[in-house]
């Protein structure tokens, strides 16, 4: 019987999953250490991403995954332990895109802020802004959420956010806070032609005050007057389409 896997080091991230693994063996960015793979997992990343690989896989029964991933971890037999991935200044990340800018205060589920990620990349977001103490860090839940978008959008983690609102209305952005309770809708709010840095709080609470009053203005998605607000990633979702169709 092989030996068994060890836990991951404190600087190492387990990535499971074909997408999520597949994201970070093709990014030069990633630092990598061990590449776990059954042999239909293997044959599926080959397939997804043609090799040579930037690490040489290790052969692996579905059974050791159990002894260093969570019990609920999806992996699809392929598991990848990297370094987290570096940090990105903000000014980079704003010349490196044209896109929006999401910005999240307080959101904390990592699947939350994976499945955010993945409408960032799919709608050409140019950065996440994370706080640094209240968000998640980088997990295996978290890129399994993204869906290879981790590897994509540039994540920035700041010490203040309404310092780096301001920052960011410095750099041309006009920043909107995502509001239930907001006078006007995304659409009503013309922002044709400028840049948006768009704020949505975190769950339960929504914004905090001092991050509200920080905002250049505040709109809302038009939902039915039923349903008060959205979960956050889905309303991250639609916020972005809205940005992509003004």
């Amino acid at each position: 019987m092989p030996p068994r896997a060890p836990p991951a080091p404190a600087r190492g991230v387990w990535l499971h999953g074909l997408h999520p693994v597949a994201a970070a063996l093709a990014n030069p960015a990633r630092r990598l250490r061990r590449l776990l793979l059954t042999a239909e997992a293997e044959a599926a990343l080959a397939a997804r991403l043609p090799p040579p690989w930037r690490i040489a896989p290790e052969r692996a029964e579905r059974a050791r995954f159990a002894t260093f991933l969570p019990e609920d971890a999806v992996h699809q037999g392929a598991a990848l332990l990297a370094e987290p991935l570096p940090a990105v200044p903000l000014d980079r990340a704003l010349a490196q895109g044209t896109g929006p800018v999401l910005v999240l205060d307080q959101v904390t589920d990592p699947r939350n802020v994976g499945a955010i990620l993945r409408s960032a990349a799919a709608f050409g977001a140019a950065a996440l802004v994370l706080q640094d103490r209240h968000a998640p860090p980088e997990t295996g839940a978290l890129a399994r959420a993204a869906s290879g978008a981790l590897e994509v959008v540039p994540v920035v983690r700041v010490v203040n956010l309404a310092r780096t609102l301001d920052e960011l209305k410095r750099a041309g952005l006009w920043v909107v806070g995502l509001e239930a309770g907001a006078p006007v809708t995304l659409a009503q709010a013309g922002l044709g032609g400028r840049r948006v840095a768009l704020v949505l709080g975190g769950e339960g609470e929504g914004l905090r005050r001092l991050t509200r009053e920080t905002c250049d203005e505040l709109a809302r998605l038009p939902i039915a007057p039923e349903m008060e607000s959205l979960n956050v990633s889905a309303a991250a979702a639609v916020a972005l389409y809205e940005l992509a169709r003004i």
